[in-house]
């Protein structure tokens, strides 16, 4: 299929991208440069928001803005890029920070930490409207991409260094997961499993961190596509535009000597195919 580089970035760790259908923006992340960006594919406009810190993850919210998971914890924050916290994720322990993040069908936010040098020592967390915080796990190595499935019944986590993604039940209406088990496993040399996204046939697209692509899981965890990229890093993936068909990936430059920045002059982009299925629109976040 055809793959497009959609905006030469040369991020070092662009992660988190979702779409925005009130702007028709896609928003993604350059996690230790604290930006959050906007770029409308349209244009090819990018409005970036500097935060001021490392930031894992932005999702629309309903009231307007974001929700961003910052170094120090959950903020909101405004178009104009005015940031206001309204809860606090493990500020007691100053090696972490927000790493993935992602709203559920009922507008809850669930957020993963990691420890800045990637050593295991991440957790999960839920964010209700209210904005109070519950521990949902706190026995993660690499707290990383997250979703559901279109009726809103599995949820689905990776934890990179744990070597794949889980499924649970879920409970949407208590928001409970329960019965984790392993659904695909991606084995040692493959690269790491990073970030993800379902479509509306409730596969699974993940992006392999080191494997240089983008797999496409069955509900079962048998393998069904691999769309190769230009990049060793892809981060995360999500469907957009108006038809949510265009397939998203972010990409990192972190940890590529001189020779591999050479070898991969596209690493941090930002790339666009599309590869079939459409995917699901997010959900913006109700506190």
């Amino acid at each position: 299929m055809d793959l497009e580089l959609v905006q030469d970035a040369r991020a070092d760790l662009g992660e988190g991208p979702v779409w925005d259908p009130r702007t028709g923006e896609l928003i993604w992340v350059d996690i230790m440069a604290g930006l959050v960006h906007r770029l409308d594919p349209r244009t090819g406009t990018d409005r970036p928001l500097e935060v001021g810190q490392p930031v894992g993850a932005a999702c629309p919210r309903a009231a307007g803005g974001y929700v961003v998971g910052l170094r120090d914890g959950i903020a909101v924050l405004s178009d104009s890029g005015e940031v206001a916290f309204i809860a606090e994720l493990e500020a007691d322990v100053a090696t972490n920070r927000c790493n993935d993040a992602k709203c559920d069908p009922a507008g809850r936010l669930w957020a993963g930490t990691v420890r800045i040098d990637n050593q295991p020592a991440g957790a999960l967390y839920r964010i209700d409207a209210d904005h109070s915080v519950r521990p949902v796990l706190t026995a993660l190595a690499l707290s990383n991409g997250l979703g559901w499935s279109p009726d809103g019944s599995l949820m689905y986590l990776i934890d990179s260094l744990a070597g794949g993604l889980d499924v649970f039940d879920f409970d949407l209406g208590s928001g409970e997961p329960s019965g984790r088990r392993r659904l695909v496993t991606v084995g040692k040399g493959e690269g790491f499993a990073d970030g993800m996204t379902v479509d509306s046939e409730g596969f699974v697209w993940i992006a392999v961190y080191g494997g240089g692509a983008v797999r496409r899981y069955a509900p079962s965890g048998a393998l069904a596509l691999v769309v190769e990229l230009p990049v060793t890093q892809p981060t995360s993936c999500t469907f957009g535009g108006t038809d949510l068909r265009d397939l998203y990936v972010t990409s990192a430059r972190q940890h590529l000597a001189p020779a591999g920045l050479a070898a991969e002059p596209l690493a941090g982009g930002l790339f666009r195919c599309r590869p079939g299925p459409a995917g699901l629109p997010a959900t913006e976040f109700a506190g």
